[in-house]
């Protein structure tokens, strides 16, 4: 059995969801366009910002997870990792959101499958991290958020979310 392939299609099924938690397309899929604004009371994010936060923090893992050429910049927590505005800025934002967040799954995915990156091997531009512990926090980070923009579309509306 070849142990590396085998971790890394376990990797991308993790990141991909849909077996213990909801995937981030079902989670976004037809989120109602009234609603990506809104926040119920005492709920500290809307669904954009919510979105916007998994796009944004994506992107930094992904870019800081091949930083082969050093020119990975730190972002500034919390600012650089959320946005102010509880609603999208314009119409087409959200759809534009969502594609990214696709877009750079689909790359931090490519990386897990490139047989040859190592993923124990630690980054040199890191304090220790590995594209197996990028892959794992991505995967964990992903899962959160996706879980709490589902659980916001069931507070806000009785619409389905998912494939149900």
């Amino acid at each position: 059995m070849d142990h590396d392939k085998a971790l890394r299609q376990h990797l991308l099924e993790l990141l991909r969801g849909g077996h213990a938690h909801l995937t981030f397309d079902d989670a976004v899929r037809d989120f109602p366009r009234e609603l990506r604004g809104a926040k119920p009371k005492d709920v500290p994010h809307s669904a954009w910002q919510l979105l916007e936060h998994l796009r944004l923090a994506q992107r930094d893992i992904l870019d800081f997870s091949r930083n082969e050429n050093g020119e990975y910049r730190e972002l500034k927590w919390p600012d650089d990792y959320w946005p102010k505005s509880a609603a999208p800025p314009d119409e087409g934002a959200w759809d534009k959101s969502v594609a990214e967040v696709s877009a750079d799954a689909r790359a931090f995915e490519h990386l897990i499958q490139d047989p040859g990156r190592d993923l124990f091997a630690k980054f040199s531009w890191g304090d220790g991290q590995t594209l197996l512990r990028e892959a794992l926090l991505l995967a964990d980070h992903n899962s959160y958020h996706t879980g709490q923009l589902a659980f916001l579309r069931k507070l806000l509306s009785d619409r389905p979310i998912g494939r149900g």
